[in-house]
């Protein structure tokens, strides 16, 4: 991706030297974080189509291999989380919040050095790319880009653990350029027409007809697919909502465009074997928003039963980007009617 190249040599370096970093791993991460009220820049605007801005936060740390947050997953108590770093780190932790129930700070912080089948870790961008996370059931799910391939976790005790099998990626990894690989991996509700089936999207991995390349690695409806692309945006991060509909998170970073984030809704009906699937636009945003390189994404029910939508950043340990959370609570009269059912 353009963003990872343009800060490669930075990445690079601070991969050589985590290994005195990752010594003390177990250890908790001071993480300093600000408080975002406003998702447009100067506006006290909230609601954004069916999406409600809630708060978000900028944090920074003084140990260097915070950063290059990749993918987010939260575990069922909503507070929880599991991260993949790029330079093939876990990092973990807890989100608090203040007396309205807005983000406020990281807690619980810990950053732990991924292992490969092998059992060894820290071998650099190449092999450890790592860029996306799913959790399914007793495992973790990790897609790595460059070495493309799904790596196997056990849960609990992945962090210790090194990785126990590999999946078939369905993808012919010569459609896959080293930086543009597999960006998103999801597991689909139980109840939807997937049938906890996992899903994979490259970045910008492309058919013949210019579509991004998709797999469905698991369940009945197992194949290839392609998702509509339209204009420079590429595929980071994606999740499923409980109605079984696959949102996705994608970026966009250029020169003459400059910096853009946008969320699509694909109705999980549509995702099957051989189809190109296009999607809703939920939100969108560019310069004048709280926005930076969008990488990560998850969902989850609240204890109220609303639908939460919380995204990261990832700095690519530049001076000139952020790490961010932002939460969005999507109200829809379709994850009602799920909820109901």
């Amino acid at each position: 991706m353009m963003v990872k190249r343009l800060c490669r040599a930075a990445s690079i370096s601070l991969c050589l030297v985590g290994g005195a970093s990752a010594a003390m791993a177990g250890d908790e991460i001071p993480i300093i974080s600000r408080q975002i009220t406003d998702y447009r820049i100067g506006s006290s605007e909230t609601t954004f189509g069916s999406l409600e801005f809630l708060g978000g936060l900028e944090m920074v740390s003084s140990r260097a291999l915070f950063g290059s947050l990749s993918s987010i997953r939260f575990r069922q108590d909503q507070k929880h989380f599991i991260v993949v770093l790029d330079t093939g780190q876990w990092l973990t932790g807890s989100i608090e919040r203040d007396a309205r129930g807005r983000l406020s700070g990281l807690s619980q912080v810990e950053i732990t050095p991924m292992k490969n089948r092998a059992g060894r870790s820290l071998e650099g961008k190449g092999y450890m790319d790592a860029e996306g996370v799913a959790l399914d059931g007793d495992r973790i799910l990790v897609s790595f880009e460059q070495n493309h391939r799904v790596d196997v976790y056990p849960d609990p005790g992945f962090a210790a653990s090194r990785a126990t099998a590999t999946l078939p990626i369905l993808i012919s990894r010569k459609m896959l350029s080293d930086n543009r690989g597999i960006e998103t991996i999801a597991v689909a509700p139980a109840s939807s027409p997937l049938k906890s089936g996992v899903v994979i999207v490259s970045e910008r991995g492309l058919d013949s007809e210019g579509n991004r390349m998709a797999a469905i690695l698991s369940g009945p409806l197992k194949g290839l697919f392609s998702i509509k692309r339209d204009g420079s945006f590429d595929v980071t991060d994606g999740a499923f909502l409980p109605d079984g509909d696959l949102l996705l998170l994608e970026r966009r970073f250029n020169m003459a465009e400059g910096i853009g984030m946008r969320l699509r809704r694909i109705k999980g009906a549509d995702i099957r074997p051989q189809a190109v699937v296009d999607g809703e636009l939920l939100l969108e945003g560019n310069f004048n928003s709280q926005i930076d390189n969008m990488e990560g994404l998850d969902v989850f029910q609240a204890a109220d039963g609303t639908t939460h939508i919380i995204m990261v950043s990832d700095d690519n340990h530049s001076i000139l980007q952020r790490n961010l959370m932002l939460e969005f609570r999507l109200s829809d009269s379709r994850m009602l009617s799920a909820a109901s059912d």
